[in-house]
């Protein structure tokens, strides 16, 4: 069972390609930016822990939120379904395809033949929309190859892998439930969430506090790591090519500032998309500076970066306080 007529998203982020494909199967197109600052998804994390091989820097909401929130922005119907059943799982999304819907996956991207980098990422999500004796139809990123198909089994490995991140098989779809919440409403709820959660992180790793407490904390990484080559250039690599459309996401944010100023019209959110332009380049050099040092074993490279990001702490935060005050 193939579903045709539908238009696939193409996109660089792995949950908003997903989610782009269900709106789109449901008659609702947005840019990636516009989904993702809808989405609220704007965020930071520095995440260490003894289990981890390195240090993990983050750019985004955490998993799942994403969709969740453009659903509820969007006045959309969100039906998200986990088991621990492979077979169950099957059912729903072989069910929700028989009945013509795309359906959203979330997986663990290891055990997709068509990823090159087998690396165990259990929060990577695809969109199904078809399926046949031997294989499972996706719409994957663009880096990944868009249009994509993995086998059954792979797939049901893929659905069912234990990890960081991880969910239990889940499968979700979204429908109009009733009348689709007018853009400009959606755009100033989202980013008065979004700078709301920024401003306030619960502990001290998270948004412009983590972005601080990592300025201090990539020293100590950079003195104790058993590989600093692999350490910081393979989180460079994430930081810029691992479907965060580059700088961390801070191009997705600073393209969904510029798309949302000719909608409202209010001259704060065009001076912060000014901001996030240079906050943007400054997360790329972060990035090039993160590469520099695996190269080289340089600390120097990484006492620049240091200096950058405790800029960016900063500079972050007074960019969403002004958003803040603008759509209040």
């Amino acid at each position: 069972m193939i579903i045709e007529n539908f238009k696939p998203f193409v996109g660089e982020h792995c949950e908003t390609t997903a989610t782009g494909t269900l709106l789109n199967h449901i008659g609702i197109e947005f840019s990636e930016p516009m989904l993702f600052g809808i989405g609220e998804g704007l965020g930071f994390i520095f995440w260490k822990m003894k289990t981890m091989d390195w240090p993990f820097i983050g750019g985004r909401v955490k998993t799942d939120q994403l969709t969740k929130n453009i659903s509820t922005n969007l006045n959309l119907q969100l039906n998200v379904t986990e088991t621990s059943s492979t077979k169950k799982a099957w059912n729903i999304a072989k069910t929700a395809i028989d009945n013509g819907t795309v359906v959203g996956l979330k997986l663990d991207c290891y055990h997709l033949e068509y990823f090159t980098s087998k690396i165990h990422f259990a929060g990577h999500y695809a969109a199904m929309y078809g399926y046949d004796d031997n294989f499972a139809y996706l719409i994957d990123t663009d880096q990944q190859g868009g249009k994509v198909k993995t086998s059954l089994e792979n797939l049901a490995l893929a659905r069912n892998e234990k990890g960081p991140m991880s969910s239990k098989n889940l499968t979700f779809t979204i429908e109009i439930k009733e009348q689709v919440r007018d853009v400009k409403e959606a755009i100033k709820t989202a980013i008065c969430n979004n700078t709301v959660t920024y401003l306030n992180p619960p502990i001290k790793n998270l948004t412009y506090k983590g972005i601080l407490k990592t300025s201090t904390e990539i020293i100590k990484w950079f003195e104790n790591s058993p590989d600093v080559k692999r350490d910081f250039q393979t989180t460079a690599m994430l930081m810029e090519r691992a479907g965060t459309g580059g700088s961390l996401f801070r191009n997705l944010y600073r393209d969904f500032l510029k798309e949302s100023y000719p909608i409202l019209q209010l001259d704060g959110i065009k001076e912060a998309s000014k901001k996030f332009t240079k906050i943007a380049s400054q997360w790329k050099t972060v990035a090039d500076l993160f590469h520099q040092a695996g190269e080289t074993n340089n600390i120097s490279y990484i006492n620049e970066a240091s200096i950058i990001l405790k800029e960016l702490a900063e500079s972050e935060r007074l960019a969403m306080e002004q958003l803040q005050s603008t759509v209040s």
